[in-house]
């Protein structure tokens, strides 16, 4: 229960990156062919940076999640 809890958090915040990276533009608030406001800076940054993290730690999860089933497979042929 804990790890599809920890998972469904994982991936929502990847959501939510990818959102805080898309929302300048699909929202309006960045004008068309000028510079980045500060606004925009700020969710490219944060956006980023959380897609990445939740990226990286779904992967690791998925590794984990790998390694055990391996584990098991070898003690289930012994």
């Amino acid at each position: 229960m804990k790890a599809k809890l920890g998972v469904s958090a994982l991936v929502l915040l990847f959501l939510a990156g990818l959102w805080l990276v898309a929302a300048p533009f699909a929202v309006g608030y960045q004008p068309r062919g000028a510079a980045y406001v500060d606004a925009t800076l700020n969710d490219l940054w944060l956006g980023g940076s959380l897609t990445a993290v939740s990226f990286v730690a779904l992967v690791v999860y998925a590794a984990d999640a790998l390694r055990e089933l391996a584990r098991r497979a070898k003690h289930a042929e012994s």
